[in-house]
């Protein structure tokens, strides 16, 4: 039995008390063993991105991505009524270690260790609920779509409380949930969890008059920002490179091949191993074909650069997410990873994109800041006290960059998109 499995806790346990009727929990240790239907029919409703799909983590655990293995050990939540309907639910693992996170609390870690390690206190394991490897924002805690709206809260509460107990039950010393929605990070704060804020860069339909083409995009653009886009994109087009598109099932297992190894290779340059196997994109291609599209470049009839956005059709929003290349092309970054995608998300009609983690170098490209919310209980007190205090300096200073980000946005006055 793994550290991370108490007697008996693949079994339905104890009642946990609520407004209204008792429920039971569930911690389930390999995705497999969640019926993928039940798992699916939670998801919000009017949008099916693939990062919450039961494919995607039974995918992510089988190919030994986020697995024992590599230090992430299941621990999904189910929360059943006491007819043994599936109600509420939450992704979770036992984590050994930060890495993977796009929220780092290192130094927690390391606060936390250094005052607490001689008493046999460890930071790690921690409880994590989050989409493994991916800073993409959505639910964590996720509730039958059909309940009353009040009905739901009260189910997200108890997975939030669940998360808690858990915890205690196992002597860990914190949970954490990262990336979710305004509303859950609002009802964790009620609960006694610590919010924490962050920044992303996200570009935005118009919502009244959608662009319809590139060209319409950039007219909305400041002079200054518009002309160096043209630039960049020119700088690709006259070193001959040339990009073709491939979505859902026209992606073929040669084109996932050609991804992984540009994908390898950039972390590789960066002196880290991928998370993601070869194997693991191959099975994310078959059994989640409608939620990809590739973008493939070209030079002199060579593959040389891929990126890749995941894409939720149903809610019309594009996820960026990896890229690499083969060969150095000035400026093929900015056009594989924005230009690109941007186009295609124009002519599709998706209404946002999401550029990923960081970077404010996608500002002056035509994506806005928009803030994100991840929330964490910490066990030990004083601990708590002092991760409280930094939160809410470090809070203070989002605010002030967000005002300052706002201030260079690089939209013409009166075409800033509605965020």
């Amino acid at each position: 039995m793994s550290r991370f499995q108490a007697d008996g806790a693949d079994a339905q346990g104890s009642m946990v008390p609520a407004e209204s009727a008792p429920c039971s929990v569930t911690w389930v240790h390999d995705p497999a063993a969640i019926d993928a239907a039940q798992w699916d029919a939670l998801l919000p409703a009017g949008g099916s991105s693939p990062f919450l799909r039961h494919a995607f983590f039974q995918a992510l655990h089988e190919t030994r991505g986020a697995h024992p293995d590599t230090g992430w050990h299941p621990q999904f939540l189910l929360l059943h009524d006491a007819q043994g309907v599936l109600r509420a639910a939450c992704p979770a693992y036992a984590k050994d270690h930060s890495y993977g996170e796009y929220v780092f609390d290192w130094a927690w870690a390391d606060a936390h260790d250094r005052a607490l390690a001689r008493h046999g206190q460890h930071y790690y394991p921690k409880l994590l609920s989050a989409v493994p490897f991916s800073p993409i924002p959505g639910a964590r805690l996720l509730v039958d779509p059909r309940l009353p709206d009040a009905m739901r809260q009260v189910w997200q509460g108890r997975l939030l409380d669940a998360l808690v107990e858990r915890c205690a039950e196992q002597g860990w010393s914190s949970a954490h949930a990262l990336f979710l929605p305004s509303d859950e990070a609002a009802l964790a704060v009620e609960r006694g969890w610590l919010k924490r804020e962050g920044v992303q860069f996200h570009w935005l339909n118009r919502a009244e008059r959608p662009y319809t083409d590139f060209a319409d995009f950039l007219a909305s653009l400041q002079r200054d920002k518009r002309k160096k886009i043209q630039q960049e994109r020119r700088k690709v087009a006259e070193a001959g490179v040339q990009f073709e598109v491939r979505a859902g099932e026209a992606i073929t297992a040669a084109d996932w091949h050609f991804f992984h190894r540009c994908y390898a290779r950039t972390y590789l340059e960066h002196g880290q191993r991928p998370y993601l196997t070869e194997a693991c994109w191959h099975q994310l291609g078959s059994t989640l074909p409608d939620c990809w599209t590739m973008f493939i470049a070209s030079l002199g009839g060579e593959r040389i650069a891929a990126s890749l956005l995941a894409v939720d059709p149903v809610g019309r929003v594009a996820h960026g997410r990896y890229w690499g290349a083969l060969a150095s092309v000035s400026c093929l970054h900015f056009e594989a990873c924005y230009y690109q995608p941007i186009a295609w998300c124009i002519e599709q009609g998706i209404l946002r994109f999401e550029g990923g983690a960081q970077g404010e170098h996608k500002l002056a490209r035509g994506l806005l800041p928009v803030s994100t919310q991840s929330v964490h209980w910490l066990r030990h007190p004083g601990l708590r006290e002092a991760v409280a205090d930094f939160l809410s300096r470090e809070e203070r200073g989002i605010g002030y960059y967000l005002n300052e980000l706002d201030e260079r946005q690089p939209f013409k006055q009166g075409d800033l998109p509605s965020r």
